[in-house]
């Protein structure tokens, strides 16, 4: 009871925490779509598990100790490796193809895909506001995606989709996961998993890793696993309805990133979407925090 208590004390530090986990994963991000320009994805997929793997297990050694690595359900650790690769992969493909905010905006959409997915797959209930919520989502997506120059639904735009599909598919099982196995086994053998599944799958079309790209790689690897610990202790220690919509401030540093390194700036329609996906996401937020009060008062 004490220890619930000072957890709810500490929704200012979970917020901050939250924040500083979303620009680690940002910078991350913006160092796997500069390695995208001159590496094949599955590549760089595994340079990202690689170069968090040792931050995080000195991480999880260091809070549980061995033990608190072991894989009690390890077909779904499997699983979710699978995933993760062809998460990580994806989202590359994109990265080197879009703006980084054009692809979070279409990423945005995975929260909206937990929910639908979660009926399937967990048998959890799902009102007709929080459907119409999902559908909206998608509208958002469908927005972003419109013709342009490039044309309907480019494949960039495709492969931030599947992105997303598989970061919420990993989502549920980390649900069921999370019955049996502890954060730092989750944690860990899903880095694991990608950097030997993607560093196996890229090995035919393996580039030599040039010295000057070595720092980003260092770089990316200490953002990840910054960013995991970050998110972790946020989700600790605050309530997800108040935390996860900061997630939303990764857009603001998409368009800074594209600015700054890349010179670009989002298109008016990129915007309207983003903020039909957003305002959906927010409210779907906001109806799972009603739902959890009306059962737990």
């Amino acid at each position: 009871m004490g220890t619930n208590a000072a957890i709810r004390r500490q929704p200012r530090r979970a917020a901050w925490l939250m924040l500083v986990a979303v620009a680690a994963f940002a910078l991350m991000d913006a160092g796997m779509k500069a390695l995208s320009a001159q590496y094949p994805p599955l590549q760089v997929a595994a340079l990202r598990g690689a170069a968090s793997l040792p931050w995080v297990l000195a991480w999880a050694l260091w809070t549980a100790g061995p033990a608190g690595l072991r894989m009690v359900r390890w077909p779904l650790h499997l699983l979710r490796g699978v995933l993760g690769v062809l998460m990580l992969a994806s989202f590359v493909y994109a990265l080197k193809r879009l703006p980084m905010s054009t692809a979070y905006a279409i990423f945005f959409v995975a929260p909206l895909l937990i929910t639908a997915l979660s009926v399937p797959i967990l048998r959890e209930r799902v009102g007709p506001r929080r459907w119409t919520a999902i559908a909206f989502g998608l509208l958002g997506v469908l927005v972003v995606l419109r013709p342009s120059a490039a044309g309907m639904f480019t494949v960039a735009g495709l492969a931030v989709l599947v992105a997303a599909t598989c970061y919420a598919l990993s989502a549920i099982t980390v649900r069921v996961l999370a019955r049996t196995d502890r954060t730092q086994a989750i944690t860990v053998w899903l880095l694991a998993m990608m950097a030997g599944g993607a560093g196996a799958l890229a090995l035919p079309d393996w580039v030599a890793l040039r010295g000057e790209h070595l720092a980003i790689v260092i770089a990316i690897g200490i953002a990840g696993a910054l960013g995991q610990y970050a998110i972790t202790e946020a989700f600790r220690l605050g309530e997800a309805s108040l935390i996860a919509p900061l997630e939303y401030t990764a857009l603001v540093w998409g368009v800074a990133l594209d600015l700054a390194i890349w010179g670009v700036l989002p298109g008016a329609i990129t915007w309207v979407g983003a903020a039909i996906i957003v305002a959906s996401g927010l409210y779907l937020l906001r109806r799972e925090r009603v739902h959890a009060e009306a059962e737990h008062p």
